[in-house]
């Protein structure tokens, strides 16, 4: 029988990086607990307002966030709060798949246009590897806004 998993992340600003990577793989803020959001509402907006009248003091409100695929088909991910910063290179990374199926200058292309997309949300480049076939069809890695590694696969 498989498990279904979530990912955590440690993060200085979880809700900031809960929306990164919400936004680099179309996931969504799910609702609080007992929440029914109409069409269109804001998930973060009616989170604020779950954990005013929760009675969670201010400076406690950004000590978690999730995001989920809306398909249910990926991962929950999990951002909690912790006092000290990033200090070496993760031992587990995300790969994005960008370019599923795609070989060569095409794949290549397809990788940079989403790594544009991405560098635009806060993330930043490290290095491309080129394709080196037949061990690998070439890479991009970057890092989310908390330096966090990352590749587009």
């Amino acid at each position: 029988m498989s498990r279904h998993i979530q990912i955590t992340f440690d993060a200085n600003d979880p809700r900031a990086l809960s929306c990164f990577w919400r936004d680099a793989l179309g996931y969504v803020h799910p609702a609080p607990p007992g929440v029914d959001l109409p069409e269109g509402a804001d998930p973060l907006a009616a989170w604020d307002d779950f954990l005013a009248r929760a009675g969670v003091p201010e400076e406690e409100r950004n000590s978690s966030s999730a995001v989920e695929d809306p398909d249910g088909q990926g991962p929950r991910l999990f951002f909690q709060q912790v006092p000290e910063g990033k200090t070496a290179k993760n031992r587990v990374h995300l790969d994005i798949r960008a370019a599923p199926g795609l070989q060569g200058a095409e794949r290549m292309a397809a990788l940079e246009a989403e790594c544009d997309r991405l560098l635009a949300l806060g993330a930043t480049r490290v290095r491309r590897h080129e394709p080196g076939l037949p061990m690998s069809a070439g890479f991009i890695v970057m890092t989310d806004p908390e330096g966090n590694e990352f590749c587009l696969d």
